[in-house]
């Protein structure tokens, strides 16, 4: 049975680390729905989360292919409700003078940003769940989003448990 996986990996912030993880996938044929990387509190290590749709099987493979990579130092490999996640979404919308005020609502209701306004069009910030999202470009979808921009899910472990190198 297919589900949303993370993979929490600290590397080497070496260069061409991300083009070896993304390369194991490919050759692999198995697609990342999601990719973040970052810095971390660690000098030296950064943070690569993959969020991916699969079987447990096929997860583990992954993780433990990523395990051999020189430049990896840890594998988390956690189910997406396991975790606090959260992405960030840019959206321009269009909007006329007799629809603008609703669209600001909306962008009010779920907490979004307005970071843009011109005659006719309103940029929305947004961070979130992918339900969230999904649900914020679902009531702007009438109006007509002209362009959407998103960032990869990050994620850290619910609770007490840490990542650490």
């Amino acid at each position: 049975m297919e589900s949303k996986y993370i993979l929490s990996v600290l590397v080497e912030d070496n260069s061409g680390v991300l083009s070896k993880v993304v390369g194991l996938f490919s050759r692999r044929g198995f697609n990342i729905h999601s990719l973040a990387v970052g810095v971390t509190n660690i000098e030296g290590v950064s943070r690569i989360t993959i969020e991916v749709i699969g079987d447990e099987l096929t997860v583990e493979q992954i993780s433990k292919q990523l395990n051999k990579l020189i430049d990896v130092i840890k594998i988390k490999v956690s189910r997406s409700d396991e975790l606090v996640k959260r992405g960030l979404l840019l959206v321009k919308v269009k909007i006329s003078p007799k629809n603008r005020t609703e669209v600001i609502q909306i962008a009010d209701i779920f907490r979004a940003n307005i970071v843009d306004v011109s005659q006719s069009t309103v940029t929305a910030e947004l961070t979130g769940g992918d339900s969230k999202l999904n649900a914020f470009l679902e009531m702007l979808a009438p109006y007509g989003i002209e362009e959407t921009a998103m960032t990869g899910m990050i994620a850290l472990e619910r609770g007490t448990n840490v990542l650490k190198a």
